[in-house]
């Protein structure tokens, strides 16, 4: 297993790891060479930097939807914006 690293050696160097991870390497946590956990880069979205952009972004998102066969009405996205306000 490549990129494979003990528990221990780990939380002994977690920075270097994470310096690692930023950069776009993926790393396996061990635990007595059995795989426990993954370290993965975060893939943030681009987020929208005007109301137009994110208004347009989340109508894309209620087209996509629709054309899958879902339906999704604005009552459902202001659903969700109020429950990531929590």
């Amino acid at each position: 297993m490549s990129n494979a690293i003990g528990a221990f050696d780990a939380k002994t160097h977690l920075s270097a790891l994470l310096d690692r991870v930023e950069r776009g390497e993926e790393l396996t946590i061990t635990r007595r060479g059995i795989p426990v956990a993954r370290l993965v880069p975060v893939r943030v979205a681009p987020q929208a930097t005007t109301i137009a952009e994110a208004m347009a972004d989340l109508q894309d998102l209620r087209a996509g939807i629709a054309a899958r066969g879902g339906t999704f009405t604005w009552e459902d996205l202001k659903a969700l914006r109020d429950e990531g306000r929590r």
